[in-house]
């Protein structure tokens, strides 16, 4: 069977094991489905998300043209402390941005490879922490917008990682730790902004990944130095296609890489 379109973040859902979806234009595939057959990868051309155009992916799936102009690359995507839509000031696009930072955020704990803070839109629980690959997550604090979620971030990470480390994660060389004795330690460190957004009660998530088998050692796949790549996919995790070989495909990384697929 053969598929081609180009790549964007592969869709999620949190059942008993995370179910994930390859979106084309004109193509949807369910990837535990595919688990333990052969899939080749041939990188055709690049097609950006913004503007179509065939132009080099510079990031996130944007041609360097789009990703410094549109809102959706804006500097406060990465860095949520420097949203200002609250302060009805623009960055790029107000009306967009204020629908975007101007929303439920949440503060969280997801445990990776190590536990970490992160940032991201209450309606993206859980996808974010499946997007990471983490196996346990718990959140922090649930305020109403994106600055004060950054501004926390920013100072819990002076006590705990804000990286994940994605040799660990795709090893499953990990640790459970009980999550909310972590958020507890942190508590006294929120800023005095958010302190009254804090979630005592809430449990942590446990999220488990369709694996058949993880590799002691891993090796990337990148796909503008090998355009071709055949093998036996044995796993998803993260963002993360994993193969008996031990190489590991970031789809996200692929953002606006046109591809040919095929299943043998």
């Amino acid at each position: 069977m053969r598929y081609e379109g180009v790549l964007t973040k592969m869709k999620t859902e949190l059942l008993e094991n995370v179910e994930y979806y390859l979106e084309f234009e004109n193509d949807f595939l369910n990837l535990n489905q595919l688990l333990e057959k052969n899939l080749s990868l041939n990188f055709l051309r690049f097609q950006c998300l913004n503007c179509g155009q065939q132009k080099k992916i510079f990031r996130q799936g944007f041609c360097y043209d789009c990703f410094t102009s549109i809102p959706q690359a804006g500097e406060w995507i990465m860095k949520p402390e420097l949203s200002k839509a609250h302060l009805d000031q623009e960055d790029r696009d107000l009306e967009y941005e204020k629908r975007v930072q101007l929303t439920p955020h949440i503060v969280y704990l997801a445990n990776s490879s190590n536990v970490k803070v992160g940032v991201t839109r209450k309606t993206q629980v859980p996808t974010r922490w499946i997007d990471q690959g983490a196996h346990e997550a718990i959140e922090i604090v649930e305020v109403p917008n994106r600055y004060l979620a950054g501004i926390t971030e920013i100072a819990l990470k002076a006590h705990v990682s804000d990286k994940t480390n994605w040799r660990k994660m795709l090893t499953n060389d990990i640790l459970d730790l009980n999550l909310e004795e972590e958020r507890e330690k942190l508590k006294d460190f929120i800023p005095e902004e958010a302190k009254a957004y804090y979630l005592p009660d809430n449990k942590e998530t446990e999220i488990k990944f369709p694996v058949k088998e993880f590799s002691s050692k891993i090796k990337t796949l990148n796909l503008t130095k090998s355009p071709f790549y055949q093998g036996k996919l044995m796993g998803v995790k993260g963002q993360y296609l994993l193969f008996e070989d031990g190489t590991a495909f970031n789809v996200r990384a692929h953002e606006g890489f046109v591809v040919e697929l095929k299943i043998a």
